[in-house]
């Protein structure tokens, strides 16, 4: 007979409760943030490089996608607050240790930074545009001549943007898969490949997709090189941690996490555009997708994992 001391209950499911308190608008709002980031960042480095004519996609017509991401995105967050009439009390105070603050402002300046961008496109996307008011008109003007220094305010934004969407998951010191430095870089390059997939997915010029093709090539290499690193630090880490890199390597989030996020988001797309780079045919929505949906999953994933994992030790 096989005698077995038990000195914890902790095997058994459910011991540890955990609070499952962010639900799908959390990870939209995450998505959509650093998919506008992404789109913004290359729009903005684009314009301030002058390839404004060589990519016209990526500067003016993909940029349209933004205000419509960010009010979603926004209101996929505001769906989330608990005291939804008090939101407007973020703006009473700036709070630098405070990544929701750094989060509320960024989004107050952005949303109608890039507003105002797409406007100064309109006339080009509809040549028989009028503005109802004169004084619009003298304002396009003004935007027009000073674009240099509104793209240069875009760049900035949108990298604070994308970075802050990692960041304000590893804020949470309490659970042990969120708190690392990593997350910020990574979710900021998510976000720059969802962006440049969204606009390869927009353009009709070849040369332009190859370009964003080589560059999203490049961000899906970081993407996995910063993954592989997350883990590695977690495999080196706390007991906690290793537990939390535990879900992916066996847990109940492998077979979604390698098998959508790895694989279809990223692995998947990128030996898609190597065959386009070397000349073989590949509808570019097909890639273009593959990276907005594993983008999306990641983001899902990240949330609900985090979540469950805790400090027990």
């Amino acid at each position: 007979m096989k005698e077995e001391l038990i000195i914890s209950g902790r095997m058994n499911p459910g011991i540890d409760p955990y609070l499952n308190l962010w639900h799908w608008q959390i990870p939209i709002y995450l998505f959509l943030g650093g998919l506008a980031a992404g789109i913004l960042f290359f729009a903005a480095l684009y314009s301030i490089m002058g390839k404004d004519k060589e990519m016209p996609t990526t500067v003016k017509w993909a940029p349209f996608l933004v205000p419509l991401a960010l009010t979603l995105g926004l209101g996929a967050l505001f769906l989330d607050l608990k005291h939804k009439l008090f939101f407007w009390q973020l703006y009473t105070t700036i709070r630098l240790d405070s990544p929701m603050s750094w989060g509320a402002w960024t989004l107050m300046l952005i949303t109608p930074l890039s507003i105002i961008w797409v406007a100064s496109y309109v006339k080009e996307a509809i040549p028989d545009w009028k503005w109802k008011f004169a004084w619009l008109e003298s304002f396009e003007g003004l935007v027009i001549r000073y674009r240099l220094a509104l793209a240069w305010a875009l760049l900035v934004l949108a990298i604070i943007l994308g970075i802050y969407t990692g960041i304000l998951l590893s804020a949470f010191n309490a659970r042990p898969l969120w708190n690392t430095s990593i997350l910020g870089p990574l979710f900021l390059v998510s976000g720059l490949s969802t962006g440049i997939a969204a606009t390869m997915w927009m353009s009709k010029d070849p040369r332009e997709r190859s370009r964003l093709s080589r560059i999203d090539l490049i961000l899906i290499g970081i993407e996995l090189f910063l993954i592989t690193h997350l883990f590695m630090g977690f495999l080196a880490s706390s007991a906690v941690q290793i537990e939390a890199a535990q879900l992916f390597l066996g847990g109940q989030f492998t077979v979604s996490f390698w098998v959508f996020v790895i694989v279809l988001g990223l692995l998947f797309p990128a030996v898609l555009e190597i065959l386009e780079l070397r000349g073989y045919h590949i509808p570019m929505a097909i890639p273009a997708l593959a990276i907005l949906i594993g983008g999306l999953i990641f983001r899902f994933i990240m949330v609900e994992a985090g979540q469950i994992t805790r400090y027990l030790y």
